[in-house]
């Protein structure tokens, strides 16, 4: 009896110290001030990982997935910019080609890329959209705008590693070609100068052949009425000019050319003239003029040391041994290209052939509306000579109504009034 009642008090004891220690529940300010702290950490909890160990996870990740990744958030956007990421990839070897797409008629021409969408559903503020069949999508490369203002043209646009280069971009207000440089640096998304042309072209062409870029066109020769037509050449790696602008217009003639580079030799073409300059023995020769035939258009490149272009639908490469072109064989399953070539656009893509075409269809009754689609084409040079394509993947990767203006992606909005490809490049980052 007196042990049980001695405990008892005790007992009583604790739960009073207990009861005395008990603190008060907090505040909901201060629970909601907590709980806002804390949440960060819990959902990106990658960004607490050693910087060393996170540039190593994202370097192995395929550039392919970086524009969604920026969305994660600014210091991820920051991380995926920076110069040591790039040195992580390249040390890793996991650099790779990565397609860049200029769009004229907007108030400013505006840049994308190729990128994957994530599978599924995804829920933006405005819209919840299901990733394509191919998994592609056309991603509005963050403030790529030249800070200038420069207008880009076709034979001006360059890419040389990791950078593209825009030549004497046209001028907003006289829409007369400059003799500026700028380069946009396709790990950062930034532009920079690069020292201005030797001499204002009225009109020009450039190409690139070992790191070098070269620039054949016309200019003015004193008299207003007078021209003469030379050739610059640009050494990317010391970022300068050769001395002196190299003379040739006593070689071709004419205001408007196209270039290519073909076996180690810088070609201009004009009409049915073509002539190729030999940097080795500093000299020009006529070549064969069956060259020039499918290169009035836009729609050319070089892949592999082979001219590859676009003729009423039609795919085709020339044959440097035959001297004639041949249609590119082995497109099954491709749809219909356009008749207009105007809209068809071949890049080198990595030694595959990104093709990429607009096409119109009626929107709101008074308006029309465009869509780029894309094709990634895989190339084979048979035992026979010939040439054989197989369509890796091909699809609709962004539409662009021309009344109203809008381009949908993710969560953001752009208004274009129209638009035009002006070029497709691929970037080594």
């Amino acid at each position: 009896m007196t042990n049980a009642t001695t405990k008892k008090p005790t007992a009583k004891k604790r739960k009073t110290t207990a009861t005395t220690k008990k603190k008060k529940p907090p505040s909901p300010a201060k629970k909601r001030k907590t709980t806002a702290t804390t949440t960060p950490q819990q959902s990106s909890p990658i960004l607490s990982l050693p910087y060393d160990l996170l540039f190593n996870c994202l370097a192995r990740v395929s550039r392919l997935y970086y524009p969604t990744l920026s969305l994660v958030s600014k210091s991820f956007r920051s991380l995926l910019a920076s110069p040591e990421l790039y040195r992580a990839r390249s040390l890793l070897g996991r650099t790779e080609s990565c397609l860049y797409v200029c769009i004229g008629g907007f108030p400013d021409c505006r840049w994308f890329t190729l990128c994957r969408k994530p599978h599924g559903l995804l829920t933006s503020g405005y819209t919840c959209t299901r990733a394509t069949s191919s998994g592609y999508v056309l991603a509005a490369v963050p403030s790529p705008q030249d800070p200038q203002k420069r207008d880009p043209v076709f034979p001006g646009l360059v890419a040389v590693g990791s950078n593209i280069y825009n030549i004497g971009p046209r001028s907003p207000l006289t829409h007369n070609f400059s003799h500026t440089i700028s380069i946009l640096d396709c790990c950062s998304h930034t532009w920079h100068d690069a020292p201005c042309l030797q001499v204002k072209m009225t009109s020009f062409s450039a190409s690139v052949l070992d790191q070098k870029i070269y620039v054949a066109g016309c200019c003015k020769d004193g008299d207003l009425n007078s021209y003469k037509n030379l050739m610059e050449v640009f050494d990317t790696k010391t970022q300068t000019w050769d001395p002196k602008p190299i003379p040739c217009s006593e070689t071709f003639g004419g205001l408007f050319c196209k270039t290519a580079c073909l076996d180690g030799k810088f070609h201009v073409m004009r009409d049915d003239d073509v002539v190729a300059y030999n940097s080795k023995e500093g000299r020009w020769d006529r070549v064969e003029k069956q060259i020039g035939r499918y290169i009035y258009s836009k729609s050319y490149c070089e892949i592999h040391n082979v001219l590859y272009s676009c003729d009423h639908g039609n795919i085709v490469w020339y044959d440097t041994e035959a001297r004639e072109w041949r249609e590119l064989k082995g497109l099954v399953g491709l749809p219909e290209f356009p008749s207009d070539k105007k809209g068809i656009r071949l890049a080198d893509y990595g030694g595959k052939m990104a093709v990429l075409w607009l096409e119109e269809w009626p929107f709101n009754f008074y308006g029309l509306r465009k869509m780029i689609w894309c094709a990634e084409i895989t190339l084979e040079k048979r035992k026979s000579g010939e040439i054989w394509g197989k369509v890796e993947w091909f699809d609709h990767l962004l539409t662009i109504p021309t009344c109203e203006g809008k381009v949908e992606w993710f969560d953001h909005l752009l208004t274009i009034p129209t638009c035009e490809i002006l070029k497709v490049l691929a970037a080594t980052v």
